[in-house]
């Protein structure tokens, strides 16, 4: 049999696991093969190659290695709390061992002899050293196991598996007797080209390397081989995929620049664009006059132009006889494009519309018919565009805001609307940071508006406490007495929901006695609400008839109130980071100095206290997204977990950012010399990219 066959044999016919416990390596760790065991690499490995001495111990939490006796040992308490509690010597001082698990059997060990290595993880309790379920060891029979004596692997695992008996060392047992039977060779994923001209190990020694090293340094190769595998093919799928699309779908060509564009650019912008934004619509425009399809991700902080510059590329559309659709998250910022671009486009001949779950049947039919007869230039909308029964005459653009909260299916929904698929333009107020972008978003073009717009002040933020409350009341007072408006945010999390909402009242009630009428008025919306109610809330609020809003995150993306210049956020310990820089992007967007203040509780988290101090110390938003990268990882970022291309199991796009560019680099070239891979040096890599491919279910292909 060789070494690929016997690697796909299900993981149930090793010895030592049987159905039982394949069940649990299936559910809980999706490891269904021998191959899929062989994958499942160790989060660290602790050092048995020495073996230190008691006196060394100098901070507990460490694996250690000792050599030495066991002076006496002893059974203590009844049923659930017997344990068995034994005393250890090497002659530099004294360590206490003992077992809740397993008593008879190391009863028995113990009464036969005393010498022993002992390894384990050291803890003080009592102030004295001691270690639970320590591994026993014979001196003289060391060579038995051999394999597990040098750089020992810790595998994670999970309540239900180690119930199962599936702790961290039967998973190492089970590798290391797994190893022992592969004999043949293992054919290579990469050309020999690429594993010579970047010094790599070979893919079985890396195997091999990752679970049971020799030294250091081999598990330093074992490592680089195998994030370098993960992350090239990462990049050449994107990349491969990209080809794909750019070759199957031939796009739309906007050939002229016309009057509805050149109109407005001289006649409607109050204001100069960015040299970002002008950089921005020329990528674009250079991307829709190509033949093929754009996809093209656009990415800027909060209040940087994203939609003014969506909105001239709308136009370029428009100059070219194709309508445009514009897809928001919620009904709220659907409606706030949709008055902005109203209210822009008013001198011109260029047709609006909006669609909306709340749409009347009545006024949706006749929507449905003037887009069909072609009447209707650009649509905004939620999910509502892409229903079926909304078919446009001639869509030629499509722009998605806020992506990362559309499914790459209902995106791909845009994609049918019309025979030519339309040119994709996707937002997102989020930053993202490179290494992250190119990992996920790989396959999109990328551009990014890097520059505020001139006189826009950086919001100031502050941390304050619950004590501080009457000194943020009295600010709220000053800030309203000249005229501004405030935000008060309350968290809403799903698993509190009705927490929550009592917080969000009980805030209300306490505004409400600081601020009174008529001298103050208050609104508030939240998500629970009718949307005739919230959009009303909405409204007063934007036309300052109430001075202080509270609500919960519904406000958390695209409203636009310039007079709001101070938003409070409560608990603000129980956001995310980048969900308070959205927050924080909802004031400081006229010309007045705008504040942001963080409210939280007297106790908080170390991970708590990093966000604060993180979001006081910064506003740009790409050194905030860096530091919610590290805080978090990427598995979360962007809802980057649906689509499944986060889940590296041994890169971190973090730590090996430079092995992310390069690899990247390499599978670009590659793909330049040789596109369809099929030279004979890259077969293997034909080969592991289909398969690769196959597995994914081109989800690459729309994002």
């Amino acid at each position: 049999m060789d070494t690929l066959t016997y690697l796909a044999t299900p993981i149930e016919y090793l010895k030592g696991v049987g159905p039982r416990r394949s069940d649990i390596l299936k559910n809980e760790f999706n490891i269904v093969t021998f191959n899929d065991l062989l994958h499942y690499y160790p989060f660290r490995h602790v050092d048995k190659s020495t073996v230190y001495q008691i006196a060394d111990i100098q901070t507990e939490g460490l694996y250690m290695q000792f050599k030495g006796k066991i002076v006496s040992f002893e059974i203590l308490g009844e049923h659930r709390a017997k344990r068995l509690a034994a005393k250890f010597t090497d002659g530099t001082g004294n360590l206490d061992l003992v077992w809740f698990n397993g008593i008879k059997w190391v009863e028995d060990i113990l009464k036969q002899q005393s010498s022993f290595i002992v390894f384990g993880r050291v803890t003080a309790f009592n102030n004295r050293w001691n270690i639970s379920h320590p591994e026993l060891i014979d001196p003289q029979n060391r060579t038995e196991n051999a394999i597990a004596q040098r750089f020992y692997p810790l595998y994670n695992t999970s309540e239900k598996a180690k119930k199962a008996g599936l702790d961290s060392k039967t998973v190492a047992k089970l590798t290391a007797s797994l190893l022992t039977q592969i004999h043949g060779e293992m054919p290579e994923i990469l050309s020999t080209n690429i594993i010579s001209q970047h010094h790599l190990i070979s893919l079985k020694s890396a195997l091999f390397a990752i679970h049971y090293p020799e030294n250091q340094e081999q598990l330093a190769q074992a490592q680089l081989r195998l994030k370098f595998d993960e992350l090239f093919f990462t990049q050449l799928k994107l990349l491969k995929l990209k080809l794909l699309v750019t070759k199957k779908n031939k796009g739309h060509v906007f050939a002229r620049v016309g009057d509805f564009f050149n109109d407005f650019y001289h006649r409607c912008l109050t204001f100069d664009l960015t040299s970002a934004q002008k950089r921005v619509i020329r990528e674009i425009r250079r991307d829709m006059s190509s033949g093929q399809q754009m996809n093209r991700l656009l990415q800027g902080d909060v209040g940087s132009g994203k939609t003014i510059t969506a909105l001239l590329v709308m136009l370029i559309a428009k100059d070219n006889g194709f309508q445009s659709c514009l897809m928001a998250p919620t009904e709220i910022l659907a409606a706030q494009h949709f008055e902005n671009i109203s209210k822009q486009l008013s001198t011109m001949n260029v047709t609006v519309a909006i669609l909306t779950g709340s749409t009347k049947t009545a006024q949706r039919k006749q929507i449905h018919q003037r887009l069909q007869n072609g009447e209707i230039d650009i649509l905004i909308g939620t999910h509502a565009l892409i229903e079926n029964d909304v078919i446009f005459n001639n869509l030629g653009l499509a722009v998605i805001d806020e992506q990362h909260r559309f499914g790459v299916e209902q995106r791909a929904k845009l994609w049918k609307k019309n025979i030519i698929p339309p040119h994709i333009l996707v937002m997102t107020a989020t930053p993202i940071p490179r290494t992250l972008a190119m990992t996920v978003y790989g396959d999109l073009e990328l551009s990014v508006i890097d520059e505020l717009p001139k006189g826009r002040k950086p919001v100031i933020t502050k941390h304050l406490y619950e004590k501080d409350r009457l000194m943020l009341f009295g600010f709220i007072k000053k800030q309203i007495d000249i005229g501004r408006q405030v935000f008060v945010v309350y968290p809403l999390i799903k698993e509190s929901e009705k927490m929550d909402l009592l917080d969000l009242q009980a805030g209300f009630d306490n505004m409400s006695r600081a601020f009174p009428l008529p001298q103050y008025a208050i609104g508030m919306v939240h998500g629970k609400m009718k949307n005739e109610v919230k959009e009303f809330e909405m409204q007063r609020f934007a036309k300052n008839q109430t001075s202080i809003l509270l609500s919960t995150t519904v406000i958390e993306v695209g409203i636009d109130i310039p007079n709001a210049t101070v938003m409070i956020i409560e608990n603000a310990e129980r956001f995310g980071l980048s969900q308070l820089h959205q927050l924080r992007g909802r004031v400081g967007r006229g010309g007045e100095q705008s504040y942001c203040i963080l409210m939280s509780g007297d106790k908080l988290s170390n991970e708590g206290k990093q966000r604060l101090q993180a979001m006081v110390a910064t506003t740009d938003g790409f050194e905030i997204a860096n530091f919610d990268l590290k805080l978090r990882g990427p598995g979360d970022l962007q809802g980057t977990q649906q689509s499944g291309i986060i889940d590296f199991k041994i890169a971190d796009i973090i730590k090996d950012e430079q092995l992310v560019v390069y690899t990247r680099n390499l599978a670009k070239k590659l793909l330049e010399t040789d596109p369809d891979l099929k030279a004979t040096e890259n077969q293997s890599i034909a080969k592991q990219l289909q398969l690769l491919i196959r597995q994914d279910n081109f989800w690459g292909m729309i994002s």
